[in-house]
């Protein structure tokens, strides 16, 4: 039979003799004497089961439940047989840390539901990223420090503040991807500001006879129409312009359908119908009948990708005696926005140009000269005053579409009257637009 033997430190040992005679010993350790009787009992089982041959089914769930030392101890008092201790699989190498331009290089790649434009912002945004940081510089090594000093060091270079915001946004951008596939543990661009302020100082209304001069110094119809699209259209350019084909337009019912790029990833908001203005549409049946037959696009040049509209326009602004203004294209848009607000319901007019009235309030609709001279009830100066198209009949209206001013009648219209009979018959009239 086993005894229990104590040692200092209320350290336990069983003691036993085994078949062969000898004294042996299984130290338990540091335990309460309840367990120490308790593995007493168990090794007296496995004693007698080295006589019966039989092994009692508590003892043996009692041992399988032992933990591979305490094991080791029975086996090495002849208790029990050695567990065989399978060789632990060698664990597999950890892969290399990513470094920042070789990640974001293989994020850019992974982007295949982006757009050409926004792969050439990341890459843009990867160039300035680099021109600051090592390539080989460890993803996990940027810290928030890190990014604000990014931050400021493209401020120093000048960019403009939305320029950084848009910058650091992309990063981010690229930093919330490494997040999620924990590649790092925080996201260091995280707490910068990087939402786009409206810079309403850059906004420029343009004139009616600033916009006629502008038209006459076009050297061909493909110029003009793309003039005339944006100013008189609202159409976004060159995104929208270059997407407008001949079947989009429906001169019966006087509109056409515009392919929206900028906005096809919202739920239907991929293309809009935009009413054939009466400045508009001169332009547009003077393109048609130059049109080559079967031509599919509106706009037959200018259409490689690699071409600088706003540089050309901006040249013909100069031909045409005008000083350009700070973003071309977008103003002529907001331009021809806070007009057409003026005659019709806001939301039928951010539908037409296929955006928010809260983005329509935020980064288009202007306070001209012309709001305050109404207000005060004086006369606009002669040399302020804005030229407006020509709607003295339909005919002339879808002639050559060439510089014209508005007669007495389409400006009672304008002003809120009753519009005349010839007006209201008229094809382009109220209503038929």
């Amino acid at each position: 039979m086993a005894c229990l033997g104590r040692e200092p430190g209320g350290r336990k040992r069983i003691l036993f003799v085994a078949q062969d005679g000898s004294r042996r010993t299984i130290r338990l350790g540091k335990t309460s004497t309840g367990q120490a009787e308790s593995f007493k009992v168990k090794v007296e089982s496995l004693m007698t089961s080295q006589f019966t041959g039989r092994l009692d089914d508590e003892v043996a769930r009692w041992l399988g439940g032992l933990g591979d030392k305490m094991h080791a101890k029975l086996a090495a008092v002849g208790l029990v047989e050695p567990r065989v201790v399978e060789p632990a699989a060698p664990k597999p190498s950890p892969a290399p840390e990513p470094r920042l331009s070789e990640f974001i290089d293989q994020y850019i790649e992974s982007r295949i539901d982006a757009k050409p434009t926004t792969l050439k912002v990341y890459r843009l945004t990867h160039t300035r990223l680099l021109a600051f940081f090592p390539a080989d510089k460890l993803l996990s090594a940027v810290t928030p420090g890190d990014a604000d000093s990014w931050r400021l060091y493209l401020i120093k270079r000048g960019l403009a503040d939305n320029t950084v915001r848009k910058s650091c946004k992309v990063v981010r951008q690229f930093f919330r991807s490494a997040l999620r596939h924990k590649l790092i543990a925080e996201n260091p661009f995280s707490e910068l500001k990087l939402s786009a302020k409206s810079n309403r100082t850059r906004d420029f209304f343009v004139s009616r006879q600033d916009t006629e001069k502008i038209l006459g110094a076009c050297p061909d119809i493909n110029w003009k129409i793309i003039f005339a699209l944006a100013r008189y259209g609202a159409l976004r350019t060159p995104s929208e312009t270059l997407l407008l084909r001949w079947q989009d337009i429906n001169w019966d019912l006087g509109k056409m359908l515009v392919r929206s790029p900028k906005t096809e990833h919202h739920a239907d908001h991929e293309s809009r119908f935009v009413p054939i203005f009466p400045e508009l549409r001169g332009y547009l049946l003077e393109a048609f009948e130059q049109a080559e037959p079967g031509a599919e696009f509106v706009i037959t040049s200018h259409r490689l990708k690699c071409g600088n509209l706003r540089a050309h326009m901006g040249r013909i602004i100069e031909r045409a005696g005008v000083k350009p203004w700070p973003k071309m294209f977008q103003n002529l848009r907001s331009t021809r926005e806070t007009e057409l607000c003026e005659r019709w319901p806001e939301h039928v007019v951010c539908d037409w140009l296929g955006h928010s009235q809260l983005v329509a309030r935020k980064h288009y609709l202007q306070t001209t000269d012309e709001h305050f001279c109404q207000a005060a009830e004086i006369e606009k100066p002669a040399h302020q005053t804005a030229q407006q198209p020509s709607a003295a009949d339909c005919d002339e209206l879808q002639g050559t579409g060439q510089a014209r001013s508005i007669n007495a009648d389409l400006q009672l219209v304008a002003a809120g009257g009753t519009p005349p009979q010839n007006v209201q018959n008229a094809p382009w009239g109220p209503g038929r637009c």
